[in-house]
Order: structure tokens, then C-alpha cells, then sequence
């Protein structure tokens, strides 16, 4: 693997080594373009296969079959001449295709005939009542520990939320002897019926028995409890209880882990930082790149592949990633497009690999009360901004999020608003009575990760550069 790039320039540049990212850079490599692979992890996998090359957990049952396909994707890699670089943060992308990237707390420049996005999902924001005690993680935050260092619950631990990755989660935790006390399904009663016209295609799908045994394996050693309406967590500088309402009764339990999962969504902010148009899914409820048949978007020479293009899975986030990258070769070198499987055998694979996708979004549609809060619960972590904040905010003139900046400073900490952007959109579309697009988004610009000044100082610069703020 490489500390830093080789040169200047690529044919293609692929940002994540998730599942898109690692079939989308040896697909590029394999045609005979000169190709990097930018990642900010400490090896390659994404959150999906996070760790793959050096996980712990060495019997391949622990954490299902579907886990082993990154080692393929992996070795696939390395066999090509694909140039790898992990520990990279990528913190600028411009429409020229110019790219900044952090490496080793120095910043590197390439320059790219096309750039590939793969950077992947985040986990919904989850703000509910005391999200941000300590105690309180997301199921993906726990996931990476799983995966990394086999490390499991052990003691009173509580599971908040649905979707396919909670279930997974608890199924792994429970085959590495981790201690699940209670599971909080938070699903809707409606969105089964809602998901009803949708049943065939999951029936028909990968999705459905493996699915369905991974409930039942759950269901035999944990207590589920459905139809939760309320939750809270709640303790004195730490987590000590959850409380939570389902079927009218409310029931508190002490509980030293809760971990909370609804749905993953797109991680957009590299994307829109280089003014790639997104819209309002209002199916997934999160903002989704507009892209055409083979992942290309607004802005010329970039595609987005993986989840970032909108959530479909790790199989279909695979094929996503060969598309782009064909697409990227029958324009830079268009004899060598004969070398990869046809656009037409990809595309029916990413078909069957989302089939029975609505179904999913559908079923685990999360409910209003989960993602847009109210009073003094907290919407804005790194600021410490409560949803009674932001709505005080919008009554005396603010009018979308980023005009929220400037009286509260929203998504202007740390994670850059990863964490509260959708809350904040979703908050003063409702209070405005407005939906979500015309309300819109942060402004994100470069840096879409945090660099310290030193490392800015230490950038490069052109005699132009200089005189633009030096005298004489």
C-alpha cells in the first residue's frame, strides 16, 4: 500500500473502500487505467466489511457469509495495479476534479480524468431523549468494535430501533457470547400493511430467507418487544435506564448499552461540497444524488456509486461500482471496455440485487417521532442545540439551515453536520410547513473534514497565491 500518491494525475480516482469502491477501482485497474484508491480507514472493507483483512473473528459462521465476500472484493484488488492509500482523508473536491486529500497530517494534490464516489452510508440520526449520554451508541458504532476487535456487550444491553443492520448486529453479538437483555422494535404497525404490494419482489429477493432466519435465530434468545412508540434513556452523566412506551404501557428498564439503529442513509457532504444536485427521497427520507443509468451525476466526470447514491446493499453497491467504473473506460479507453462484462450483464445484476429493495425502505420507514424531536432534546450534538433551538430560531426569521448557522451555529462543529442535518431540515420543513426540499440543505464547502491550520498553511502555493495577499 501506498503512504502517498505516485503522481499528479489518474485516469480515474475512487474515493471509499467499501463494497462500491473496491469492485469500482479494480474494475478501472483491470482495463489498464491508472487508477488510485483513496480511503480513511486503516485498511480496506467500508463499514460493510469493515476490517476484513485483519478481523479477529476468524470463524466465518460469527458473522455470516455475506461478511466474507469483501475478502473476494479485497484480493480482487490486490491483484490488479490499482494504487491504494489508506488513512487518507479526502477534504476537497472541485467540479475540475481536483482533489485534496490528508494523508499522515500532510495534504497531497491529484488531479483526475474521473473520479468515482464511494463513500458509502452514515447511520440516520436516532435524536430522542438522552442520545447523548454516555452509553448511548449506534448499532454501527458497536458493529466496528464487533468486527475490529471482537469486542461484544456484556453488560445490560437494550437494542433500539429496525432495519435489516439491527437484526444483524444482534444476531453477530449473540454468536461471539454477547449479552442482549431486551430489543425495542420501533417499526410501525402501518408500514406493514404499507409494504404489503411490495411482497412479491422480497419474497423472490436474497433478502427474504436470510432475513427471516436471522429474526427467528435473534427471537430464540432475546426478548423482542414490537411496536414501540416512545423511548427515552435517561441517567446521571451516564446511561442507567431506558424507558419506552409500546402497546399504551410504559415500561423502564435499567440497562448500562443501549444502541440505537433506524436505517442507514447517504453520505452526501463530499458529494454536494462539489455541487453535485441531490434531491428529497421522500421513500428513504434522506437527500439523494441525482444521477443517470451508469452513476453519473450533474457534474461532468463524476459518478457516485455504493449507498452514497442511495441506499440498495452491499450487492447492489458492488455492481454499482463495476458500472461506473465500465462507464469510466468506455470513455477513457473504449477498446479496452471489451475486457469487462457487458453494461447489459451488469445491469441485470444490480436489478436482481436491488429486487425487493422498496420493500425494505417501505417496512422500515422510520416514524416522525424518531427523527424530528422536540422540546429539549438535543438536535445538534457537536453545539449542543436542542429542537426547542431551532424552532425559537425559525419563529424570529431563520428560514432553512443554513440561516440557522448564523443564530445557532448548527452543523458547524466537528462532524460538520453528518449528525444533525437531516433533523434539522426534516424540523423546519414541519415548523415552516414546507417540505424538505424547499427547504434544502446545508452549504458544505471545503473543508468537508477537519484539517488542522498547520496542515492548510503547509498547502502549496503559486507566486499568485502570494501576491493575492501579500503588499508589493
Amino acid at each position: 500500500m501506498s503512504v502517498a500518491p505516485k503522481r499528479e494525475d489518474y485516469d480515474v480516482v475512487v474515493i471509499g473502500a467499501g463494497p462500491a469502491g473496491l469492485a469500482a477501482a479494480a474494475t478501472s485497474a483491470e482495463a489498464g487505467l491508472s487508477t488510485l484508491l483513496l480511503d480513511e480507514n486503516i485498511g480496506p472493507g467500508g463499514q460493510v466489511f469493515r476490517a476484513i483483512s485483519s478481523t479477529p473473528v476468524t470463524d466465518r459462521n460469527r458473522l455470516g457469509a455475506d461478511y466474507w465476500v469483501g475478502a473476494d472484493l479485497v484480493q480482487s484488488l490486490r491483484a490488479s495495479s490499482a494504487e491504494v492509500i489508506h488513512r487518507a482523508t479526502v477534504w476537497s473536491l472541485d467540479r475540475n476534479l481536483d482533489i485534496a486529500v490528508s494523508i499522515g497530517g500532510a495534504s497531497a494534490f491529484v488531479k483526475a480524468k474521473r473520479v468515482i464516489l464511494a463513500t458509502g452510508a452514515l447511520e440516520r440520526p436516532f435524536p430522542i431523549p438522552g442520545w447523548t449520554l454516555p452509553g448511548v451508541m449506534t448499532a454501527g458504532a458497536a458493529q466496528t468494535m464487533l468486527k475490529s476487535s471482537a469486542l461484544v456487550p456484556d453488560g445490560r444491553t437494550v437494542i433500539a430501533g429496525q432495519g435489516p443492520l439491527l437484526w444483524l448486529l444482534a444476531a453477530q453479538i449473540l454468536r461471539l457470547g454477547g449479552r442482549i437483555d431486551r430489543i425495542l422494535d420501533t417499526t410501525e404497525r402501518g408500514n406493514y400493511f404499507a409494504a404489503l404490494p411490495h411482497a412479491l419482489a422480497f419474497l423472490t429477493s436474497p433478502y427474504f430467507t436470510k432475513g427471516l432466519s436471522m429474526m427467528r435465530e435473534v427471537k430464540a434468545k432475546v426478548q423482542v418487544v414490537s411496536g414501540v412508540t416512545e423511548l427515552s434513556a435517561s441517567g446521571e452523566g451516564q446511561l442507567a435506564s431506558v424507558s419506552y412506551v409500546a402497546g399504551g404501557r410504559r415500561e423502564s428498564i435499567p440497562a448500562d448499552l443501549l444502541l440505537l439503529h433506524q436505517g442507514v442513509v447517504p453520505n452526501v457532504n463530499l458529494a454536494m461540497s462539489a455541487d453535485i444536485k441531490h434531491q428529497w427521497d421522500d421513500l428513504q427520507l434522506c437527500w439523494s444524488p441525482v444521477l443517470d443509468a451508469n452513476g453519473n451525476s450533474s457534474v461532468a466526470g463524476i459518478a457516485i456509486a455504493g449507498d452514497g447514491a442511495g441506499i440498495g446493499g452491499a450487492n447492489a453497491a458492488v455492481v454499482r461500482g463495476r458500472i461506473a467504473a465500465r462507464a469510466a473506460v468506455e470513455t477513457l479507453a473504449p477498446a479496452a471496455a471489451a475486457k469487462l462484462p457487458a453494461m447489459a450483464t451488469l445491469r441485470s445484476e444490480l436489478a436482481k440485487a436491488e429486487r425487493g429493495r422498496v420493500f425494505l425502505d417501505t417496512l422500515f420507514r422510520p416514524s416522525q417521532q424518531f427523527r424530528i424531536p422536540t422540546g429539549d432534546t438535543i438536535v445538534c450534538r457537536c453545539e449542543e442545540v436542542t429542537a426547542k433551538d431551532v424552532l425559537e430560531s425559525v419563529a424570529i426569521g431563520a428560514t432553512g439551515p443554513n440561516q440557522l448557522k448564523a443564530y445557532r451555529r448548527t452543523g458547524m462543529g466537528p462532524c460538520q453536520g453528518r449528525l444533525c442535518g437531516l433533523t434539522v431540515t426534516e424540523l423546519m420543513a414541519q415548523a415552516r410547513g414546507k417540505n424538505p426540499q424547499e427547504i434544502g440543505y446545508y452549504r458544505l464547502r471545503a473543508p468537508v473534514k477537519p484539517i488542522t491550520l498547520a496542515e492548510l498553511a503547509a498547502v502549496p502555493k503559486t507566486e499568485d497565491d502570494v501576491k493575492a495577499v501579500v503588499r508589493g
